[in-house]
């Protein structure tokens, strides 16, 4: 069993916290012959309760972060229970996004649990769910780094080409056939987080849902960044101007070609849309 609590707070990922939730939302989602067993006498077993890991959630179906823990401490204040908590820094935080596409395996059924505060218990093993759900630590690289658990946002593309306006015409014509397909893009010339330009890359390749290389012109950063991409395990699409650029070892895999001209740069649009939307699953 675990403790499901979801509030609409930032919960503390550095360590512990305090918060209080009113206790006509404890048992809420929650099977009756689970609460007899937290219950006495019409009173809170709490003490029982904290022995069960926790999965800290806010509310929402997307980006927000949740986190796994437990309650060191809970009593009762007026209408409300109040308890302490800390979050277990060795296991990875999850988002909302895959909680939800995996909602019936934790007892999470109904959309509408995702949208209002409550504490429940749900009689699922919460480490169990874990181990088959969610990647392990990675190895650490030496050059660049990477969180030491994967944090993919959904609907991020990254795009990797050269930094050259020549290309302008070609990434806002990727910008379009990301909107069709509901995701976003963004390439490293865009943000500017990190002092290395290879730590705003490689950070960029990492979030991606998907990956789009323009292997035009055989650039070697391109080279060098699509080989990243497959390391991490991203969905990479290449496209080219010339099939001639596609690097040896890489053309057993299949391409997006296109011609630099209005007519193939909307021809463009429309072939990055279809692969996306395959990727997504629509």
């Amino acid at each position: 069993m675990f403790n499901l609590i979801m509030l609409s707070v930032d919960w503390n990922a550095a360590g512990i916290g305090r918060e209080t939730i009113e206790t006509r939302r404890i048992f809420e989602h929650t099977d009756d012959h689970i609460k007899q067993q937290f219950q006495q006498d019409g009173n809170l077993l709490l003490d029982r309760l904290a022995m069960l890991p926790c999965l800290f959630m806010r509310e929402g179906r997307t980006d927000e972060i949740a986190y796994v823990g437990q309650v060191n401490r809970a009593r009762i204040t007026g209408q409300d229970v109040a308890f302490e908590y800390s979050i277990d820094a060795e296991v990875p935080p999850l988002r909302n996004s895959m909680i939800y596409a995996n909602r019936v395996e934790l007892d999470m059924p109904h959309d509408f649990e995702f949208s209002r505060n409550h504490w429940a218990v749900k009689d699922i093993d919460l480490y169990r769910f874990m181990l088959r759900n969610v990647r392990p630590r990675r190895q650490r690289p030496r050059v660049f780094e990477i969180p030491e658990h994967e944090n993919i946002e959904p609907t991020l593309v990254s795009v990797m080409m050269p930094f050259d306006t020549g290309f302008d015409a070609i990434y806002a014509s990727i910008q379009q056939a990301s909107e069709n397909a509901g995701l976003r893009c963004r390439r490293a010339d865009d943000i500017w987080e990190n002092p290395a330009i290879i730590q705003d890359v490689v950070s960029l390749i990492d979030r991606a849902r998907v990956v789009v290389c323009d292997c035009t012109g055989r650039n070697p950063n391109v080279f060098y960044e699509a080989g990243i991409a497959h390391t991490l395990g991203r969905e990479v699409i290449l496209i080219t101007q010339s099939e001639y650029d596609i690097p040896f070892d890489l053309r057993h895999l299949r391409y997006i070609p296109y011609l630099n001209n209005v007519e193939g740069r909307a021809a463009l649009v429309g072939s990055l849309q279809g692969r996306m939307q395959t990727i997504l699953g629509h």
